[in-house]
């Protein structure tokens, strides 16, 4: 069974819940994304497994997840950047903020999200059991995919783009 760190929204620990539970109860909880970038200045983008439990073969940022319990966001970020991508870098944490969106199977993503960039030139050996696909784009090529065709990228990355290319210009 998979927990998460319930929060309130100062980001001060509650509790902790089953993580299916907590997306089917729309809880706000602690989560991570990782925006990896390479020397040309492209976001690393993976596309998410046909068969992960929400917002499956869709685009989105290197990867993202929950911290466990007693885990910090930083030590989670490392982690699941090496279970998802096969990858390890320095990590960088830039921002957070909280947002609710509907997905896909009832559930509902109610996060506190804390984002982190970093920057790799290596080629990522994903874990085909989180990953579909993956590549390096140009911040000016993924804005202009979102606009184009919505409908292929998460709900979260759809969501964070423009503060993280606010940040990277």
């Amino acid at each position: 069974m998979e927990l998460v760190q319930l929060v309130d929204e100062q980001d001060h620990q509650l509790g902790v819940m089953e993580k299916m539970q907590a997306h089917r109860e729309a809880k706000l909880h602690r989560a991570l994304s990782v925006f990896i970038f390479n020397s040309k200045g492209e976001m690393l983008l993976q596309r998410r497994a046909a068969h992960k439990y929400h917002s499956g073969l869709l685009w989105t940022n290197t990867c993202c997840s929950h911290p466990r319990p007693e885990e910090s966001t930083l030590d989670a970020a490392h982690r699941r950047l090496f279970e998802e991508m096969g990858m390890s870098c320095d990590l960088q944490h830039q921002f957070s903020f909280i947002y609710k969106a509907e997905l896909d199977n009832e559930l509902t993503e109610h996060e506190l999200d804390h984002v982190f960039f970093g920057c790799s030139d290596s080629a990522p050996m994903p874990n085909p059991e989180e990953v579909a696909e993956w590549s390096y784009e140009a911040l000016h090529t993924i804005d202009t995919n979102i606009k184009a065709k919505p409908e292929l990228f998460t709900e979260w990355f759809k969501l964070i783009f423009d503060q993280v290319k606010e940040l990277r210009q």
